[in-house]
């Protein structure tokens, strides 16, 4: 008897058409900004001016930003191209099956980061609350915070957007006051921001410490290089549009531009609040240099960071890949509240004492799936996509009872290596993911699992925006195209 595909097509995981793609290139980087804001960043500068000097400390983090944010454009192009989220693509890869295994790994790490993301937030809240009124509770400022955060993202990405353009002039007006009040507090305790090292390397060993704080770097956005097609999928394109780099343009400007500037500047109040006080909890550093209403405003920022990073970088990949695995019983609003609940449970204020060296092992992890998405989309298949198979339960991405086990090997070797190579977590993971699976994919697997696209590698038929075409998939019903292709010349 055939299956039933319902339970692939939940209203939240369809296709996003062309007419309801509503972000801009300034929107998308304005909530690159308060995506960005966020204290894991502290903590890589916390963490690496105890090894190299700032000025160091600053070129790894450009580094490892421009270079995950080239990563995220790259992978991004799937939701531009075709308005896929990011669990359902991996339906390609993985199979519709073996899809909820990385997808789940990738759901529970964001949840955590909006755990984490939500205590800090709390208790910088909870300062506020305590300068103000003399109340002494982060735990209810944590519940509140994040149900409001919860709300916020429940009602939609244009309620995120409004957020952000409230939120981001608001935060880099209120950063550069952070780094001027810590650069302060250094100078008193005789200590200047750019030669100050605690404990200084050289030789092997400042290189080793370097490459941390850009594989750092690196594996904390590694989870948005891997779902920034649930995100970019809501980003304007122009139709039929050949060119990649004008059909990607909005994104390339908050991904490589917007992000790296913001997280760069982060890192380095991070850096300072270590020199400043030798704490880089930027709670615990600001209530040590300032004081009074100036202690305030800056414990509003962190309020702020968070919440704008929490909606747009975290809940919502969450939410969206709860929703994939649940089906249309499980729609986007109950995803949201299932990664409120696992950022609570796992107790966040446990985690940031550890955010270094698990940054590394999440990046390496994550990283293999990226390049496994990579060789998928751009080797293989060459941007070509059978989309309405992928909402198909026995269309040709059922592979075996639902697995696709190139990815599946592919993503275990790739992810053990990263973990072993730790130093150079993500470039590791990134190519031994992608190598294996091209080769597994290509001589073994789609031998066995015909592609139609890559059998039949047809532009009008297998490319989206690219060729004027909206894909709709309608809950229930066999897949049928909203708009023709348009030809044009390449």
């Amino acid at each position: 008897m055939k299956k039933s595909s319902g339970y692939l097509k939940s209203p939240d995981l369809l296709p996003i058409s062309h007419g309801d793609k509503k972000i801009g290139s300034l929107g998308f980087s304005i909530i690159w900004v308060g995506m960005a804001v966020v204290l894991a960043a502290f903590a890589i500068g916390g963490s690496g001016v105890q090894s190299l000097p700032l000025g160091w400390v600053i070129v790894a983090t450009i580094i490892g930003s421009v270079a995950i944010g080239i990563f995220m454009t790259i992978i991004g192009d799937i939701g531009i191209e075709h308005g896929l989220s990011f669990p359902v693509y991996m339906r390609a890869p993985f199979g519709t099956i073996g899809t909820h295994i990385p997808s789940i790994v990738r759901g529970v790490t964001a949840a955590c980061w909006f755990g984490i993301n939500t205590y800090f937030g709390a208790t910088a809240m909870n300062g506020i609350l305590n300068a103000l009124f003399q109340f002494d509770n982060w735990f209810i400022c944590f519940v509140l915070f994040a149900t409001v955060q919860l709300v916020n993202t429940a009602l939609g990405i244009k309620a995120i957007e409004r957020f952000a353009d409230l939120a981001a002039p608001i935060i880099i007006i209120i950063s550069a006051w952070m780094y001027t009040s810590l650069s302060d507090k250094a100078i008193e305790q005789g200590r200047d921001v750019w030669t100050w090292v605690e404990n200084p390397v050289t030789g092997g060993a400042a290189l080793t410490a370097f490459m941390v704080v850009v594989m750092a770097n690196m594996g904390f956005w590694a989870t948005l290089a891997a779902d920034m097609p649930s995100l970019s999928r809501f980003i304007k394109a122009p139709k039929n549009e050949r060119n990649w780099f004008k059909r990607n343009k909005a994104q390339i400007f908050g991904n490589i531009i917007a992000m790296p500037i913001t997280n760069t500047f982060m890192v380095i109040i991070g850096a300072v609040s270590y020199i400043a006080v030798l704490n880089y909890d930027p709670v615990v550093a600001l209530q040590e240099a300032a004081t009074g209403f100036i202690l305030g405003i800056l414990l509003l920022m962190i309020v702020l960071a968070q919440w704008s990073t929490n909606t747009s970088a975290n809940v919502i990949p969450a939410a969206t890949i709860f929703s994939n695995v649940g089906g249309p019983k499980v729609p986007f609003w109950v995803g949201v509240i299932i990664a409120g609940v696992i950022g609570i449970v796992v107790q966040p204020w446990s985690l940031f004492g550890v955010i270094v060296p698990a940054l590394l092992v999440i990046g390496g992890v994550l990283s293999a799936i990226v390049g496994i998405l990579f060789t998928d989309y751009y080797v293989i298949r060459k941007r070509r996509v059978h989309v309405a198979d992928l909402y198909e339960a026995n269309g040709q991405f059922k592979y075996m009872n639902g697995v696709n086990l190139a990815g599946m090997i592919s993503w275990i070797i790739g992810g053990a290596a990263a973990y072993y190579l730790s130093t150079y977590s993500f470039i590791v993971g990134f190519l031994v993911g992608a190598i294996i699976y091209y080769f597994l994919a290509k001589y073994w697997w789609f031998k066995k699992y015909e592609q139609a696209e890559i059998v039949d590698p047809s532009d009008e038929k297998y490319l989206g925006i690219t060729v004027g075409r909206d894909w709709d998939i309608e809950a229930g019903e066999e897949s049928v195209l909203l708009t023709e292709p348009i030809n044009t010349q390449v």
